[in-house]
């Protein structure tokens, strides 16, 4: 069984309200990633399986949903077997099941939906519906240890309110999390997410995949060693919607359109050609990061909130040179500290243990879902907070 571990003090608030450990089988398959986890109450992942569909995305030139949702069906019990067979646990064993209810693509989310509310129904389970972009929110409250080996708090565990930057193939925004289910959202995007541009960018330049997500392999194109060579045709990205609390990132992929069309197709570029392409892509794709961060970070300096941590999640946060660009921006423009906070890689892109963790404060206060519960494709993260709530919650 292969157990992530984390020091076993808990915060006080939690601690107080744990009667008893607390074990949710979580689900999630919001895109094209089936994802099945086992979290307890006591901050442990016993299991997290994420059956990746890769070589799908690439055939079809993206997420095909209805490819993927079969996917999901032909995927799900082998993961639901796996994660229990790691875990070493029995369905007798788990406590709640928790499932990804939106956003999302409407028939992936429907596969775990589906999925989660037979087995609460069959094995009388208590059910809980997450918000994808929650779970991502809440994740580093989960993977940061909050003391140090010493007993010392430990000062990268996030506490409310911080920032969090969500980057992923669905969305890109700057939230302001308040609370576990109180979040305002700073800044989203116009047109379409960073992580769909750069998807779109990577098969716009032929970039060679090798069984990894395509932004993964463009990220590792830009690290070759080798010089790149800008083509003739080549002019610098612009800076798009400047000074606003808003993303647009259309732009950035049209622009390689129009580059390889003006230059001849992408057969006339180079490999050192299409190298200084990605290369100036993904610079311009986490400047525009950048000043919207900035531009955060003066706004809650101006309303005089003390967020002491920026929390990155999301698939896109996995990329090494958006954190070190990310933790620099932070250095220049924050004029108190904030201290950047990235959960572990594989924690990051889509996964079902931070749906479980999501979803533990709803089951230590006794909500749970009717299981006729439907999922939501379109859902604002700032609804949570006008929706009803459990009087009392379990993440401090």
């Amino acid at each position: 069984m292969l157990t992530f571990r984390l020091p076993s003090r808990l915060p006080s608030q939690l601690n107080s309200r744990i009667k008893r450990l607390f074990t949710v089988l979580a689900f999630e398959s919001s895109a094209d990633d089936t994802c099945v986890a086992v979290v307890t109450s006591d901050r442990r992942i016993l299991s997290n399986v994420v059956i990746r569909q890769n070589d799908l995305v690439q055939k079809h030139g993206g997420i095909n949903p209805a490819a993927a949702a079969h996917a999901h069906q032909a995927n799900l019990p082998i993961a639901v077997r796996q994660a229990l067979k790691e875990a070493n646990l029995g369905i007798s064993n788990i406590d709640g099941i928790a499932f990804t209810r939106g956003p999302g693509m409407g028939v992936c989310l429907a596969a775990t939906l589906n999925a989660a509310k037979t087995l609460a129904a069959v094995h009388d389970k208590p059910l809980v519906g997450v918000h994808h972009m929650q779970a991502h929110t809440l994740t580093a409250l989960l993977t940061t240890p909050t003391h140090n080996f010493t007993g010392e708090p430990n000062p990268a565990y996030p506490r409310f309110p911080y920032l969090t930057l969500l980057v992923s193939g669905g969305h890109t925004q700057i939230v302001l999390a308040n609370s576990i289910n109180s979040f305002r959202i700073m800044a989203t995007t116009l047109d379409e997410s960073i992580g769909r541009c750069i998807d779109k960018v990577s098969r716009l330049l032929q970039i060679e995949w090798a069984g990894l997500s395509p932004g993964a392999a463009l990220e590792k194109f830009c690290l070759e060693p080798e010089d790149g060579l800008v083509p003739d045709a080549f002019l610098p990205f612009p800076v798009i919607m400047p000074r606003k609390f808003t993303f647009s990132f259309s732009g950035l992929h049209s622009y390689v359109d129009i580059l390889l069309e003006r230059s001849g197709g992408i057969e006339k570029l180079t490999r050192a050609n299409r190298l200084a392409v990605a290369r100036a892509f993904q610079q311009a794709a986490v400047e525009q990061l950048e000043e919207k961060l900035a531009l955060a970070l003066r706004e809650c300096e101006r309303q005089d909130i003390k967020v002491g941590h920026l929390v990155v999640s999301g698939g896109v946060a996995s990329n090494m040179f958006l954190r070190e660009r990310l933790k620099a921006c932070l250095s220049t423009h924050a004029t108190w500290p904030i201290q950047a906070v990235f959960p572990p890689i594989q924690f990051c892109t889509d996964n079902a243990a931070m749906v479980g963790w999501a979803s533990m404060h709803r089951f230590l206060a006794g909500d749970h879902d009717d299981y006729t519960v439907n999922p939501r494709a379109k859902w604002s993260i700032e609804d949570l907070e006008t929706e009803p709530q459990p009087a009392t919650s379990g993440i401090s």
